[in-house]
């Protein structure tokens, strides 16, 4: 579901925006439409009364793609001031008042507007004029596959390098810590076949993990999958800040990447532990917790603790309920600090290329 806002400024741009509305609304999204213009019928519903640049800065923040029913002129005067990042950006889609063209203006890739534009078009029988590069080419573009496929880029300009690499016929290499399916797209070579002709070439290459441990090229886009779950145990009263120390340690020491992170696990002892909920809201991860009976229950090898036992009833926490809730292989085992235990288990993950 996304959150979707729109805003027209002639009577006949609203007549295709609601149509749009009601397009969307089926699709479960929320939709949210607004009529600019000092001509609107005196108490018109979707009239709007703030200033334009005003609401524009408000759905920049809230928003996940803005709809624009008029000349793409009045759209790009009016969100020039808020372009910040392709990878915060919200889509912006442009449609001629009678629904003849569907443009996706901005942040085509990582937020979606080429998609959405497509599938608009095809809902309403207009035309996408879609003019990034990749598309044009029918290449590769690995921002799509990291967004479609829940991933993180870690370097915008690798990234981009990528791209014009493929775009220029020149190998992109590839390498996985996960099983693959499928054939790697045209252009994608795997990492032992990336042999240029002159040995000090600087290579490109994409690697998928949760990790920068291993670097397989010169210049190595990661694509990382939330496939980390952090199993956590705290004394009662620790801080968030405590909790934040080791979360943030652990992961420096093994070379993992934050957003790799995906969940915190731990005992229902904690479920209300303040220090805990602020760390996860922070950070804005989900907290899944277990009772004592299905921490016993979790298979695996785990560092015992009798005073843990004596207090919890069961004799580990982090381990155990990262274990549970991760369903992977267990790749930090305990480390304690100032009352904190921390542990991370990596999920089985698939990639795939149709």
């Amino acid at each position: 579901m996304m959150k979707i806002a729109g805003v027209c400024f002639t009577q006949g741009g609203f007549t295709l925006l609601k149509q749009l509305q009601e397009i969307l609304l089926k699709e479960g999204n929320e939709v949210n439409i607004v009529f600019k213009s000092r001509f609107a019928q005196n108490g018109h519903p979707a009239e709007l009364k703030e200033d334009l640049k005003d609401w524009t800065r408000k759905r920049f923040i809230d928003s996940d793609a803005i709809i624009f029913v008029g000349a793409t002129g009045i759209t790009v005067r009016t969100i020039a001031p808020f372009v910040r990042d392709k990878r915060q950006d919200p889509a912006i889609i442009v449609l001629d008042e009678r629904g003849k063209f569907c443009i996706p203006l901005l942040s085509g890739h990582i937020g979606g507007a080429n998609e959405l534009a497509g599938w608009l078009a095809e809902q309403i029988h207009a035309v996408p004029v879609v003019t990034t590069a990749t598309d044009a080419y029918g290449k590769f573009a690995v921002d799509v596959y990291a967004t479609q496929n829940h991933m993180t880029l870690s370097n915008m300009t690798y990234a981009k390098e990528v791209s014009a690499s493929l775009l220029s016929g020149y190998p992109v290499g590839f390498q996985s810590d996960f099983p693959v399916t499928g054939d790697l797209p045209e252009g994608i070579v795997w990492a032992e076949e990336l042999k240029p002709d002159n040995p000090e070439e600087v290579t490109l290459g994409i690697s998928i993990s949760p990790s920068y441990q291993n670097k397989y090229f010169d210049h190595c886009l990661w694509l990382i999958p939330p496939c980390i779950t952090v199993g956590i145990g705290c004394r009662k009263g620790s801080s968030a800040e405590q909790i934040e120390k080791l979360f943030h340690d652990v992961l420096k020491e093994h070379y993992i990447y934050p957003e790799a992170v995906c969940q915190v696990a731990t005992i229902d002892l904690k479920a209300d532990e303040p220090g805990l909920l602020e760390f996860c809201e922070k950070n804005h991860l989900p907290l899944i917790t277990y009772t004592p009976d299905e921490l016993r229950r979790a298979e695996g090898s785990f560092l015992a603790s009798e005073f843990v036992e004596d207090v919890t009833g069961v004799d580990n926490v982090c381990e155990r309920s990262a274990a549970l809730a991760g369903e992977g292989e267990v790749i930090v085992r305990k480390t304690c600090a100032d009352g904190v235990t921390c542990a991370c288990v990596k999920k089985d993950w698939r990639i795939c290329f149709e």
